[in-house]
């Protein structure tokens, strides 16, 4: 029975561990609680739970030496420790994270080494890489190019579950979706280079009318440019990615994120309430004029989105602190969970959307054509949420693909190649509640 090595039981660790022993293969979880790994296994008997934290080298070593690969759902930070005893024991990994500078620098050992280090491997990045490369290479071996090539996706509350002000909740910790705006964002726009600096990048707002859902804001989504390369897309004019959030959120959080509540210094915030905390934070502000002083600085109505939203969060309100001591993005992290997460039995929503135009050769010049692939999944109520089956399954799919010798290779790829995009995509489609596109193609 080959075992499997899960380093990390977080919220989306659970649809991996569950397909992995429904097939077969032995699977220890290691967690810093190993409470939460226990769960995760249900009582199955070639399941193992285990305490460990990543200080723990020795303990790591015996782990991965007992496995026969290795999948990392640790924070990003962490993958290089492991791909480095991975390296050692000659064991191949995954994660489903961006390939950092750092682990980008392990390839050539990984190549020499003969171990393959699969990065990427989840939604976003993951699902997104497989289903372009899906319709790039095959308007290719038709003997067409890629002329724009746009890709748009987000992690939505299901519209029944959109009942805030925000147009959104959290299954996991908000701090990374706030500190997104402070990213600046590049993409190729009709063979012009288009740079936004991230105090503007919400002001670069699009929608986007997704099929069989409606309306979406979308603002870029970092650097686009990269994917020229990686995806095979010299020549094309636009290449363009970006984030989906619901109406009104890229007005109201254009003004959030240039307020101070995001800052990332820490203070003392012992003995604060939240109208007192608020008022620390606004330049100029007085505890009992904050909400209209707060209006002021953001240069908005006092009843305008950026302030009522902040109203519903409570900041203007004489209940004290949940922190003694943190900074403002702290602060608005443990509010945003405390009134934004998911209730029990509500789904969340995972939109993707891509857009091609595909050119192909003709006697009388090239004949355009539009191309879309749509995906529109939702979570399981009081089961398992979309984020967690579209981010773990395609590493759970690939696991078992490795181990069976049905993919092969070394180094550290990600899945932009047909031997790996062609089964787990297949896969994914045919499952119990399966993840797949709809694929359309107007002249």
């Amino acid at each position: 029975m080959k075992k499997v090595l899960l380093l990390g039981a977080g919220l989306v660790a659970r649809p991996l561990a569950a397909y992995l022993l429904k097939k077969g293969f032995s699977v220890t979880v290691a967690d810093q609680a190993e409470s939460k790994a226990a769960a995760l296994l249900d009582g199955h008997a070639n399941g193992r739970a285990r305490a460990w934290t990543t200080d723990d080298k020795k303990g790591l070593r015996e782990m991965v030496g007992g496995a026969d690969l290795a999948v990392s759902l640790l924070p990003a930070a962490y993958h290089i420790l492991v791909a480095e005893e991975c390296l050692a024991q000659k064991k191949p990994m995954i994660t489903a994270s961006y390939v950092s500078p750092a682990m980008r620098a392990l390839d050539a050992r990984a190549k020499e080494a003969g171990v393959l280090i699969l990065n990427e491997i989840g939604v976003d990045p993951g699902i997104d890489h497989m289903s372009a490369m899906k319709i790039i290479d095959r308007v290719k071996k038709e003997g067409g190019r890629i002329a724009s090539f746009k890709s748009y996706c987000g992690g939505l509350p299901a519209p029944e579950a959109n009942t805030n002000p925000w147009g959104y909740k959290f299954s996991w910790s908000p701090r990374g979706v706030l500190t997104a705006g402070k990213n600046s964002a590049r993409y190729l726009k009709d063979g012009a280079r288009v740079e936004i600096p991230g105090p503007e990048l919400f002001s670069d707002m699009r929608l986007l009318d997704v099929p069989g859902l409606g309306e979406l804001e979308a603002y870029p989504n970092r650097d686009s440019m990269g994917y020229i390369g990686l995806y095979g897309l010299e020549g094309a004019a636009t290449v363009f990615r970006a984030t989906l959030r619901n109406k009104g959120w890229c007005a109201a959080m254009g003004k959030i994120v240039n307020s101070g509540l995001l800052d990332e210094r820490e203070k003392d915030l012992r003995g604060m309430t939240f109208r007192a905390f608020t008022a620390s934070v606004v330049a100029g502000a007085k505890p009992e004029t904050v909400s209209r002083d707060l209006a002021a600085r953001l240069g908005v109505a006092a009843d305008s989105d950026p302030v009522k939203w902040l109203e519903w969060l409570g900041l203007f309100t004489d209940e004290p602190l949940p922190l003694e001591k943190g900074s403002p993005l702290d602060v608005m992290t443990a509010r945003m969970v405390q009134k934004m997460s998911y209730a029990e039995g509500e789904r969340d929503m995972l939109v993707m959307h891509h857009e091609f135009i595909a050119e192909y050769p003709s006697g009388r010049g090239p004949v355009s054509r539009k191309l879309t692939s749509t995906l529109l999944d939702f979570g399981i109520p009081h089961g398992d949420s979309s984020m967690a089956r579209t981010v773990s399954l395609p590493a759970a799919i690939a696991a078992r693909l490795i181990l069976e010798g049905k993919i092969s290779g070394a180094g550290v790829r990600i899945p932009v190649t047909p031997d790996i995009y062609e089964p787990v995509l297949k896969e994914l489609e045919e499952m119990e509640n399966g993840i797949h596109f709809k694929e359309g193609d107007v002249a």
